[in-house]
């Protein structure tokens, strides 16, 4: 699964790539700081998945998912957002998930789990185990 991560904050995305490429054995094929890079990196980077910080697009977050879903409709979206009362804007926008900056991180490995579950494969726990994906 290909990966790209847009948030404004550093240390979040570098804490997204570790877990995503030394828990999951995913792969992160670029990030983005500000919203007017994500267009660009979505296309030249062809991700699977987007790790998306509700707040990186603004008041226009809502319309600029709509355009992502209509340009790439296999792109799944996970949005992360430091404010949990985002959920509702975020699903209801078109989001596949969302994950609040303040859950566990193994909220964020099962969202994830999720995802790359819809995509055909399963994650391995803890004891080496296969589990697939759900859409809790």
């Amino acid at each position: 699964m290909r990966i790209v991560l847009a948030d404004n904050q550093a240390d979040v995305r570098s804490a997204l790539r570790l877990l995503l490429t030394h828990v999951l054995a995913l792969h992160v094929v670029g990030e983005v700081a500000a919203a007017a890079d994500l267009w660009t990196q979505v296309q030249d980077a062809r991700p699977d998945l987007l790790l998306l910080d509700w707040g990186l697009l603004g008041a226009g977050a809502g319309a600029a998912l709509a355009r992502l879903h209509a340009l790439y409709p296999a792109l799944q979206v996970i949005v992360l957002s430091g404010h949990p009362e985002a959920r509702q804007h975020a699903l209801a926008a078109g989001a596949d998930a969302f994950v609040s900056k303040a859950d566990s991180p193994e909220q964020m490995l099962k969202t994830l789990c999720a995802a790359r579950g819809r995509g055909g494969a399963g994650c391995a726990t803890d004891d080496g185990a296969m589990t697939e994906g759900t859409d809790d």
